[in-house]
């Protein structure tokens, strides 16, 4: 590395590229340290509410998400299969389950697993057991319950209304 050198006036200072003497470094106090990682512990405790929140929300919106989703779908393999389908809510487990009748005998049978509200250690709250009943038709029913779902979690609710032909609406 070269180094660059000036004389100015009558005092013939020396002046260095860089405003450095060679072979000095500075870095950051401790005091400098300090204050930057508080501000950074600062910010980082106003965030952690914000993100509790959106983090309810996005549970509470996916198991939404989830139960509309096996709703349109029930009804759909009801009316593509040509036999009726149920979907069991349950609130002892927080689950639900796709149940068919294939022969048609008003016994239905399991399909598939039984498969959580949401994928969390603190579940989504069903405000009542229910069971809706598709038709081939396309009618929905519910067979126990309402055709009004209530889901809650942490603190919010969110409602899902069910028509006979099966429109969908959320209401929060």
């Amino acid at each position: 590395m070269e180094r660059v050198m000036k004389f100015c006036g009558p005092q013939e200072r020396l002046h260095y590229a860089g405003g450095r003497k060679p072979g000095s470094s500075r870095g950051f106090t401790l005091v400098e340290m300090i204050f930057v990682v508080g501000i950074v512990l600062l910010v980082a405790a106003m965030s952690i509410p914000t993100i509790n929140k959106v983090m309810t929300t996005y549970r509470l919106r996916s198991a939404v998400a989830s139960i509309t989703g096996a709703i349109q779908t029930t009804r759909y393999q009801a009316i593509s299969s040509g036999y009726p389908f149920q979907l069991v809510l349950s609130t002892t487990t927080s689950t639900f389950q796709v149940q068919s009748d294939p022969g048609l005998t008003g016994t239905f049978a399991n399909v598939g697993n039984a498969v959580p509200l949401a994928n969390s250690s603190i579940p989504v709250t069903l405000g009542a057991p229910t069971t809706l009943r598709f038709r081939p038709s396309g009618l929905v029913t519910a067979a126990v319950g309402a055709t009004t779902l209530s889901l809650s979690y942490g603190g919010k609710t969110e409602t899902i209304t069910v028509s006979n032909y099966g429109n969908i609406k959320v209401t929060p």
